[in-house]
């Protein structure tokens, strides 16, 4: 069965830094798009970074950009988002996410995403 399991989250201060991973399972990874989203309370939940199948293509959200570094180790089936620069704003479950389209319209919908991880927490203190 498909399995993506986040890890590495936690509380960091602000101005700080933190690397998510998420080891994915049943499924050919390396043909996949991934996805990193967050969800912080009472908000939906938003894009973040994407990653195409060969690592060659990267999307950020203009949130984020400069900050977050989305990348993958397809021989270890692995997606990770390093986060530096930290921001209380920043705090939010983090979820990974896998898509097995060879295309997409909106690469920022969760719509276009077919499996997803159960997240990781995030919590930047001030």
């Amino acid at each position: 069965q498909v399995r993506l399991v986040e890890s590495g989250g936690g509380l960091v201060q602000a101005g700080g830094s933190l690397r998510l991973s998420c080891a994915a399972s049943g499924l050919p990874f390396s043909v996949y798009h991934m996805g990193w989203f967050r969800q912080a309370p009472g908000k939906e939940r938003e894009f973040v970074a994407r990653i195409n199948w060969s690592g060659g293509r990267t999307y950020y959200a203009d949130s984020v950009k400069g900050r977050f570094t989305i990348s993958r180790d397809n021989a270890k089936n692995t997606l990770f988002l390093q986060m530096n620069s930290l921001k209380p704003e920043d705090t939010a479950v983090y979820y990974c996410a896998a898509d097995r389209s060879t295309g997409s319209s909106d690469v920022y919908s969760t719509r276009v995403y077919d499996y997803w991880g159960q997240g990781t927490q995030v919590t930047v203190s001030s």
